[in-house]
């Protein structure tokens, strides 16, 4: 059920890992800059259904606003600072819409994992919106993203209005039917704590035809670890340090 690994082996974590704002442009910008070729991030939708990129489900810990992302409209959200409580030198940085990310990722050359971040209760919907604009802002010729979601029926909404997209089944632990839910879901892949990960699990779940990614390794030596049992690709907040593995000479 897998092709070859068409993504790069280390994604920064929600844009810039810890060198940035979480989920901003700027952080996507430095991740391009230091040489990272992927980046990792959460998309969410506004009261009014427009994707934007934010981790939590208030606006509380990354922004200078307050409130519930869902009960906030996207001109509301996009009024919002999304840098300062970062770092006085990212003040100004705003909330950015789901749309921008992508076409900066696009324009940048970077490959992206974007992540399904559903509020509670709008998961069917927010999986529909995010691969219906997958699709429409990735062309033929530029590769998509891979999509992956904590939320079974997010998966299950973006595969039913995008069938050909790639998606990656998220878990904390890895449960004994994992396999068997990723089959089920139609992903490619099982993205699991990377300390949740063992070198047998690892051989088990590539031999059932699955990718696997691992979040948040943050230790070069241990990411090697990772790389030499099989891991396809690792999310990470210092992609400064952690570095793609060398392929060996054929």
């Amino acid at each position: 059920m897998r092709a070859d690994w068409r993504w790069p082996s280390v994604f920064a974590h929600r844009g810039g890992g810890a060198l940035a704002p979480e989920n901003t442009l700027a952080g996507i910008r430095l991740a391009a800059a230091i040489g990272c070729a992927a980046v990792e991030f959460d998309v969410m939708l506004s009261a009014d259904s427009v994707p934007v990129l934010i981790h939590d489900d208030t606006v509380d810990r990354t922004t200078n606003g307050c409130g519930r992302v869902s009960t906030l409209n996207a001109a509301q959200l996009f009024r919002l600072d999304a840098g300062c409580v970062r770092h006085p030198a990212f003040s100004g940085e705003p909330l950015p819409a789901f749309e921008a990310a992508a076409r900066l990722c696009i324009a940048l050359g970077l490959a992206a994992n974007v992540e399904i971040k559903p509020a509670p209760g709008h998961e069917a919907v927010t999986g529909q919106v995010v691969a219906e604009m997958v699709a429409r802002l990735w062309s033929e010729d530029v590769k998509a993203p891979l999509l992956s979601s904590f939320s079974e029926t997010a998966l299950i909404a973006a595969r039913s209005a995008v069938p050909d997209l790639s998606l990656g089944l998220l878990v904390e632990r890895i449960p004994e039917d994992a396999v068997a839910r990723c089959r089920r879901l139609g992903c490619i892949s099982l993205h699991a704590d990377a300390s949740e990960w063992t070198e047998a699990q690892i051989r088990e779940t590539k031999a059932a035809g699955l990718f696997v990614l691992g979040y948040t390794e943050n230790d070069p030596v241990q990411a090697e670890q990772w790389w030499a049992a099989g891991a396809d690709a690792l999310v990470t907040d210092r992609p400064d340090v952690l570095k793609a593995p060398k392929l060996s000479a054929p």
